[in-house]
């Protein structure tokens, strides 16, 4: 028997957590298992229900999204989080992944999108919502065309330029895992990181950025 998905619904409107239930169990291997009014009692509850993925409002009472998120990765870091707002706009996208969320999904989607950004998180990608997807790529190619991605390194801590590098040069998650001595999961979350503040997509653009930037090198 297929394992279902294990999630907690954290946000502050009964109508949205109403909403959010009533669309994932229509879905075979997907169980809720809790929900959460405010962020302290997100951290609680999924200490005590550790579900796979806390669908995760942004911007609640007392402990907001972004706190909430951060307690628990730092506890649970195995748990994915997919942040779940009202903002479609990159300061909220990045400071959501920063504090170590995989999906930013964007309220008024569809359930078929809700349900593959799920799936998504769960199988450790990153999820971006469409619209989001569509402005960070927008940027980037603004940046190519300027030339001011640069010094987008930078902005990359010692560890995600290692990740960035291991990435690029052909290497999985598990071999990353190994030569850095870290979990698969914490490679997945830096990869994730990497490639929000690089505003790529997918390896191929990843890779084509590190030849670029002359952190690899094309095979003579």
């Amino acid at each position: 028997m297929q394992k279902k998905i294990r999630v907690l619904i954290a946000d502050d409107h009964a109508i949205i957590r109403d909403g959010l239930r009533a669309i994932l169990e229509t879905q075979p291997d997907i169980e809720v298992v809790a929900e959460a009014t405010e962020g302290q009692e997100a951290v609680e509850k999924t200490e005590r229900f550790k579900p796979d993925i806390v669908i995760m409002d942004v911007t609640m009472p007392g402990v907001n999204g972004l706190e909430a998120t951060r307690l628990i990765k730092s506890e649970n870091p195995d748990v994915k989080i997919l942040a779940l707002t009202m903002h479609d706009n990159h300061q909220y996208f990045f400071q959501m992944l920063h504090a170590g969320a995989s999906g930013y999904f964007i309220k008024g989607g569809s359930s078929a999108e809700l349900v593959s950004a799920i799936k998504t998180v769960y199988q450790g990608e990153v999820f971006l919502y469409p619209s989001m997807a569509k402005k960070l790529l927008s940027d980037y190619v603004k940046k190519l065309r300027t030339g001011t991605d640069r010094d987008s390194t930078e902005r990359l801590t010692d560890r995600e330029r290692e990740i960035l590098k291991l990435v690029a040069e052909g290497r999985t998650n598990q071999e990353i895992a190994d030569i850095l001595v870290v979990s698969v999961n914490t490679v997945q979350t830096h990869r994730s990181h990497v490639m929000a503040k690089l505003g790529l997509h997918s390896r191929t653009e990843l890779v084509k950025f590190a030849i670029k930037q002359g952190i690899v090198a094309l095979d003579k």
